[in-house]
């Protein structure tokens, strides 16, 4: 089942504790108006760090990601995703896709923008339709031009301040980003993809993205260590317990599960350690590289299918 809707007048009608998952992006504040219909905001308080005291920000009538000021964007966050936790189950995760914003008086023509994106056949004229729905910016209070607003951030505490678990903040690497025509500051290639948690302990399938292993790391894993002689140097020569060896067994550490065989590597541990199976695998890291896909109408940073 699809449900296409304003999230605000859609997530109240869902039962509460059902979903397993949220994986979001919601629209990044000052950078597009998608010329979606005006919705209601209600007066909103929220905490924008755990330890600070809160704040309120007034009604408003607008779209999300148009707010004038930036602690008015995150309070409809925080709001918005007070109704994603009433929703999740308490062993929910949300996936939250966010990108920064720089603090400007206003536009510039040529930002983001240069000659590799003219004279391709899209559906929609991408230079001028940006110039069209972008917002006008406004110059944040305490901040200066040119200054990274850090929105992802703010939101990501203020929603830790609001009781959920911030995991961790994933980087999404774009090998394909957008170029941008500055000359003073690096070009933005990633974004964050935040995992947040309702409670301390939740569903999270590391076996399905772990990622292959290092060659460095195979073959490090797979040194004869009975074969090296080893040193003496170890702790200034106090070691007690044999030679320190140039790198540690596989099987040096009780593990939960019992996973497999270093290849050209015996057990030889402890017995009063479980195995560790071995299958040229590792922890998913925290850096993603994925590069966007191609879309004919006007979005630059389209998520790929697969």
């Amino acid at each position: 089942m699809i449900l296409h809707g304003n999230c605000l007048t859609v997530m109240p009608t869902l039962p509460a504790g059902q979903y397993h998952t949220s994986v979001t992006s919601p629209p990044y504040w000052g950078l597009r108006d998608y010329g979606l219909p005006e919705s209601d905001w209600p007066e909103a308080t929220y905490t924008p760090m755990p330890g600070l005291s809160p704040i309120t920000v007034p009604e408003w009538t607008g779209c999300l990601g148009l707010e004038p000021t930036p602690e008015m964007f995150v309070a409809h966050m925080v709001l918005v995703f007070r109704e994603v936790w009433r929703l999740l189950r308490e062993d929910g995760t949300l996936w939250l896709n966010f990108g920064d914003s720089y603090a400007g008086a206003g536009p510039r023509r040529d930002e983001g923008f240069n000659a590799r994106y003219h004279g391709k056949h899209y559906s929609s004229n991408k230079q001028g339709d940006i110039d069209r729905v972008r917002p006008g910016r406004f110059m944040p209070n305490g901040l200066k031009a040119k200054d990274l607003i850090g929105i992802p951030w703010r939101v990501a505490f203020a929603l830790q301040a609001d009781g959920w678990y911030l995991r961790m903040d994933n980087i999404w690497n774009k090998p394909n980003c957008m170029p941008e025509s500055v000359q003073d500051r690096p070009t933005k290639a990633h974004e964050y993809v935040f995992l947040l948690t309702k409670s301390e302990r939740y569903y999270y399938d590391k076996d399905a993205i772990k990622e292959h292993m290092a060659e460095s790391s195979i073959a490090r894993l797979s040194q004869d260590i009975e074969g090296q002689r080893g040193s003496d140097r170890a702790n200034g020569g106090a070691k007690t317990n044999g030679k320190m060896k140039a790198v540690g067994k596989a099987y040096s550490f009780k593990r939960r599960v019992n996973e497999g065989k270093v290849p050209g590597q015996p057990k030889q541990h402890r017995e009063d350690r479980e195995d560790r199976e071995y299958y040229g695998s590792r922890n998913k890291r925290s850096v993603w590289t994925v590069a966007t896909a191609q879309f004919s109408e006007a979005h630059f940073a389209v998520m790929p299918k697969k």
